[in-house]
């Protein structure tokens, strides 16, 4: 057996990058960005008026209140730049500052004191003082040309192809989606939902949880079958699904030391290379990972499915965030609301709550019914309270590492204030 940080560079060594592919930006929401992106133009693209208002120009030196300046012309956004002349020019929010012009008083700061046949200001008198530049978005003052604007390993969000988009970039390099397969062992389970359950059997509840999480992991699932505790089959069901030209396959069940714990025998017959088999945590201590001989990465997790749920957090995620060329992540460090329990040495992995305490500070609660087999508990989650090994005792107040519920989805107060 060996401990976690063991495991996870074993893990690490095992995952390089994938390769690319180039998509348009617009459907690359959830994408791992693969090349940087540098800024090709300034945005905003030209001068423009932050305000309703009139475009004045005050060179070095402020504009008095008082002031009556004459109306020549007008611009609105969607207008090309326009030659200024003395005087003021009526502006509109967005609009592009005429040439000459460098600063913008509010329509609400100005007295118009006269007015065309079609009721346009043609002079007015300012109410307020104008400080050079002020009210305009200068050129390249959110985005500046050849600035880095994302860098490579990003997940994109709808931020991110907003600055996309206002920037022009029509098409992305993203990291191809790792494809993962999926084999939940027992001959207990049930698949069918619909099914009445017989004297021993159970619901495949693995099945649609580790799917779900793997999707929002940013996996691709590209194979998924329940098989029974029966090497052969496991053996066919494993064929089956490399076929999918899965880059990681997962199972549940059949890893630790009972009778029907094939799995590691199975493997090891196939040609498999187990590079380790139980890691000191808790829960989901037989968790297995092996190189399998056609080259695809095998998780073998505990069945339980709390246990499985841990297994793919901090086990697979970690892989799948060096195949999407992502940074390792890193932890929140929150302080405990209350007890974490009895120390045993073993990493534990806790369901939690991260919230904000009376005086408004962040705290993270250890939640009840943290047994393997106990799906319950994980809809009060919204974080994973991590205690190393060698912690010993984990008084309320201590600084604890504070994980979100997937690497994806970082811990935070969503639906803690319910």
């Amino acid at each position: 057996m060996i401990g976690y940080d063991e495991a996870l560079a074993l893990l690490r060594a095992q995952c390089a990058r994938l390769p690319c592919e180039r998509i348009s930006a617009a459907q690359a929401l959830g994408r791992v960005l693969a090349s940087a992106i540098d800024s090709g133009e300034d945005l905003p693209p030209f001068a423009n008026s932050a305000m309703d208002g009139f475009a004045l120009h005050a060179g070095t030196a402020p504009l008095a209140v008082g002031t009556q300046w004459d109306v020549l012309g007008a611009s609105a956004a969607g207008d090309a730049q326009a030659a200024a002349r003395d005087g003021a020019w009526e502006i509109m929010t967005g609009a592009c500052l005429p040439e000459g012009m460098d600063s913008v008083i509010p329509v609400e700061q100005v007295e118009v004191l006269a007015r065309d046949a079609e009721d346009r200001p043609r002079r007015i008198a300012l109410r307020a003082d104008v400080t050079p530049g002020q009210h305009v978005r200068a050129r390249g003052e959110d985005v500046a040309r050849g600035a880095r604007v994302i860098d490579a390993g990003t997940c994109l969000a709808a931020e991110h192809l907003a600055v996309l988009a206002a920037l022009g970039v029509a098409e992305v390099d993203v990291v191809r989606r790792p494809r993962v397969a999926l084999l939940n062992t027992g001959r207990e389970l049930v698949d069918d939902p619909r099914q009445p359950l017989a004297p021993g059997q159970i619901r495949n509840s693995n099945g649609p949880l580790l799917g779900a999480r793997l999707r929002a992991a940013g996996a691709e699932l590209v194979a998924q079958q329940v098989v029974g505790d029966d090497a052969q089959a496991f053996v066919t069901a494993l064929d089956e699904v490399l076929a999918s030209r899965a880059d990681l396959v997962l199972s549940t069940g059949a890893v630790s030391m009972g009778r029907y714990d094939f799995i590691p025998d199975v493997l090891r017959a196939q040609g498999a290379r187990i590079l380790f088999h139980k890691v000191r945590i808790r829960p989901g201590k037989p968790i297995l990972l092996a190189r399998l001989a056609g080259g695809a990465l095998f998780f073998g997790l505990p069945g339980n499915p709390v246990s499985s749920v841990v297994g793919l957090r901090f086990f697979v995620e970690p892989a799948l965030r060096a195949l999407l060329g992502m940074v390792h992540e890193r932890a929140l460090r929150v302080r405990l609301a209350n007890s974490a329990g009895k120390p045993v040495a073993l990493r534990r992995h806790l369901k939690a709550r991260l919230h904000a305490d009376a005086q408004g500070q962040l705290a993270v609660q250890v939640l009840g019914g943290q047994e393997s087999f106990k799906l319950a508990p994980l809809l009060q989650a919204n974080a994973w309270v991590v205690i190393d090994e060698d912690a010993g005792e984990v008084a309320p107040g201590t600084l604890v590492a504070v994980y979100g519920l997937g690497h994806l989805q970082p811990a935070a107060l969503e639906g803690a204030l319910r």
